[in-house]
C-alpha cells in the first residue's frame, strides 16, 4: 500500500542541474529528430505520393511516432522539454512580477496555446504540456486524446500543405529558370 502511494506522487528531478541536463538532451533530440521529419522526410513523401496520399502517409507515420514518444516520455518519468516545470507557473500566486504575467498568459486561452503547439511542435508535446497535473507521468485521459487527435489533425494538415506549397514553389521556379536559360541560349 505505501509503495503504491509512493507511485501515485508527483516524481520531480533531484536537483536544478538534473532538470537542465534533462530540459537540453530533450529539446536537442526533438529538434534533430523534428528538423529530419519535418523538413526532409515530409517534403520527399509529398513529392513522391503527391498531397493526400503523401498527407495521409504522414498523418499515420507522425501519429506512430507520438504515441511512440508519449509512451516513452511517460515510461521514463522525466521531463524532457521543460513543460512539467512551465505548469507550474500556471498556479503562481507570488510577488514575482514576471512571473504573475506568465501565470495569466499560461491560463488565458487553450484553444490558442494548442493551435500553436499543434502547428509550431507536434500532437505529442501538446498534450503532454496541456494535460493536467505536474510531473505526474500518468498517460492520457479521454479529454488528453481529443486533444492529441487534434492537434496531430491541425499539425499535419499545416505540415503537408506547407511542404506541397514549398516543393510547387521549388517546381515552378525551376522551370521559370529553366525557361530563361534556355531563352538566352538562343
Amino acid at each position: 500500500m505505501v509503495n503504491e502511494e509512493k507511485e501515485l506522487q508527483p516524481q520531480k528531478p533531484a536537483n536544478k542541474k538534473t532538470k537542465a541536463s534533462e530540459v537540453v538532451v530533450g529539446i536537442f533530440s526533438s529538434y534533430f529528430m523534428d528538423t529530419a521529419f519535418d523538413y526532409f522526410l515530409y517534403p520527399y513523401v509529398i513529392y513522391k505520393l503527391g498531397l493526400l496520399n503523401g498527407g495521409v502517409v504522414m498523418t499515420g507515420l507522425a501519429c506512430l511516432l507520438n504515441i511512440i514518444s508519449l509512451f516513452f516520455y511517460d515510461w521514463s518519468k522525466r521531463d524532457w522539454f521543460g513543460f512539467e516545470a512551465l505548469k507550474t507557473f500556471q498556479d503562481y500566486h507570488g510577488a514575482n512580477r514576471l512571473k504573475q504575467i506568465a501565470s495569466w498568459l499560461l491560463k488565458k486561452n487553450n484553444f490558442v496555446i494548442m493551435l500553436f503547439l499543434s502547428i509550431k511542435e507536434d500532437a505529442f508535446k501538446t498534450v503532454v504540456y496541456m494535460r493536467h497535473g505536474k510531473y505526474q507521468y500518468n498517460g492520457l485521459t479521454a479529454r488528453d486524446w481529443k486533444i492529441f487527435i487534434a492537434s496531430l489533425v491541425i499539425g499535419n494538415v499545416y505540415w503537408t500543405l506547407a511542404a506541397y506549397t514549398g516543393l510547387s514553389l521549388f517546381e515552378w521556379g525551376y522551370e521559370y529558370l529553366n525557361q530563361g536559360a534556355q531563352f538566352w541560349r538562343g
